[in-house]
């Protein structure tokens, strides 16, 4: 079994003052594949002081040797990218390809992303080509508590330490406990890119413990988390009290629009699209809502897409979907499956239970339901896995109604042929990002929600933005 017991702190990697034994899940054989130690508050405090007293000198480091530096992290983590997916897949369920290609690969196309993003970033500007004398300058907030979740490790941690990085700060990782396992490496990456000590540290903890100390520390000054909209309000709260900056990625229940003039392909992409991680993604489009002269094609068609994805441990090469990440999601995500059945909705593809051929495994069958409407749990709650809900529309008003009676409001897509009615529905749909006909967005987009989504965006300089306090200053020398 791999032991990673020790945290990154100051520069180098020491053992644990506070912590307790932990083991990793292993979700295709429900069987503990490493164990680490979660920190206490000791932990955390140790590591919170070593990114204060790092924060002065990163500050004052010029931009341009910021921006070495993450050169230098892009190239260790593509040094260690063999090393990342293997990690992944097995701690939290990624099919081995997919945990190579799309969850590590994730995390180069961030980073060169904020590179890119930094070289062009107005760090000191003019206020205005009528006042010279006046400056704006974009400086780093302090220290940033970094709380990632565990169904895209390697994406939100090169989010978060990559903007918060080149704006100047310095910052404290805590990953999700369920997948630590590539967090350890990419703290291995982060002390290989030769950065002072203190700039990036790293503590493994639970949310109770060490991301409720980080989110309420006095000396930390900003925290960024990605989670579910339950921790993301108590993390508010707990840091209310400091008036601490916070940044929140939150839920999704992303309704897909499927118009009667949509490609041949819009069924089967938004299915497949829904199952992609096994429908563990904030902006999975669990909603798909169709126009009703195509309604009954479109049940057929995405019954029978879902009925072939296969289901199988994350070891094995190909392209099927892998395992929930753990016992808890895998009784929640059942649950919500029979809420759809006792409330009426028709299951036309999976359900309930294990597929055909595992008694061990934390394995969801793919799932569709139709005749799904808006008042139903399935239609509202976010289930995070392989489930699809179908929902019928007469108009284009009553798609936005729908697409919109939510408590979320991450990504919406829209599939149509018209390219009028697909700017009119972008602008009405209440939602961070909206993405259509299968397009995805391109390098250095935003990513964010509003409503119970959260707040602020990553990515790109919308990105580094979310990580600067913005600066007025009056009486510059002008050159």
């Amino acid at each position: 079994m791999i032991e990673k017991r020790q945290f990154y702190i100051n520069g180098a990697w020491v053992e644990a003052q506070a912590g307790t034994a932990h083991d990793v899940i292993d979700p295709s054989t429900e069987e503990a594949c490493a164990v680490i130690s979660l920190g206490g508050e000791a932990d955390t405090n140790a590591a919170v002081a070593a990114a204060k007293a790092a924060l002065p000198g990163w500050m004052a480091t010029p931009v341009e040797d910021r921006i070495a530096a993450l050169e230098r992290v892009y190239a260790a983590y593509k040094a260690r990218a063999e090393d990342l997916g293997p990690a992944i897949s097995v701690e939290m369920g990624a099919p081995i390809d997919m945990a190579k290609t799309q969850q590590v690969g994730a995390g180069l196309w961030h980073l060169k992303n904020f590179i890119t993003a930094a070289k062009a970033f107005p760090w000191e500007a003019p206020l205005g080509d009528d006042t010279p004398n006046d400056r704006i300058i974009h400086e780093a907030v302090g220290v940033c508590a970094l709380i990632t979740p565990w169904n895209w490790p390697m994406n939100q941690i090169t989010l978060k330490v990559g903007a918060a990085l080149v704006a100047g700060n310095t910052m404290v990782l805590k990953p999700s406990e369920e997948s630590p396992l590539d967090a350890m490496i990419f703290a291995e990456i982060m002390d290989a890119a030769d950065l002072p000590p203190g700039v990036f540290n790293l503590v493994n903890g639970d949310g109770a413990g060490v991301g409720s100390q980080l989110s309420s520390h006095p000396d930390v000054d900003m925290v960024s988390f990605t989670g579910s909209t339950r921790a993301g309000r108590l993390i508010s709260i707990a840091a209310a009290d400091t008036l601490k900056r916070v940044h929140l990625e939150l839920g999704g229940k992303g309704a897909n629009l499927v118009f009667a003039d949509a490609d041949d392909k819009a069924v089967k992409r938004g299915v497949l699209h829904m199952m992609n991680n096994t429908g563990q993604s904030c902006n999975a489009p669990s909603r798909m809502v169709v126009e009703a002269s195509r309604y009954d094609a479109a049940v057929e068609e995405a019954a029978a897409v879902a009925s072939k994805v296969t289901v199988g441990p994350a070891s094995e090469e190909g392209r099927h979907i892998g395992p929930v990440v753990n016992g808890s999601q895998w009784e929640k995500i059942q649950a919500l499956i029979e809420k759809g059945i006792a409330e009426g909705a028709r299951l036309v593809a999976g359900g309930p239970g294990r597929p055909e051929g595992f008694n061990k495994g934390f394995y969801v069958r793919p799932t569709v339901f139709a005749d799904v409407t808006n008042d139903m749990t399935i239609a509202q709650e976010e289930i995070f896995g392989p489930v699809l809900s179908i929902l019928k529309f007469e108009s284009e008003e009553e798609a936005v109604q729908i697409a919109n009676d939510t408590p979320y409001g991450l990504t919406n897509y829209v599939q149509s042929s018209d390219p009028e009615r697909r700017q009119r529905l972008a602008r009405q749909l209440r939602s961070g990002m909206v993405e259509m006909n299968g397009e995805s967005r391109g390098a250095g987009a935003p990513f964010g929600g509003m409503k119970m989504s959260g707040n602020g965006r990553e990515g790109g300089s919308w990105g580094i933005h979310d990580f600067v306090e913005v600066k007025s200053v009056s009486g510059w020398a002008a050159k």
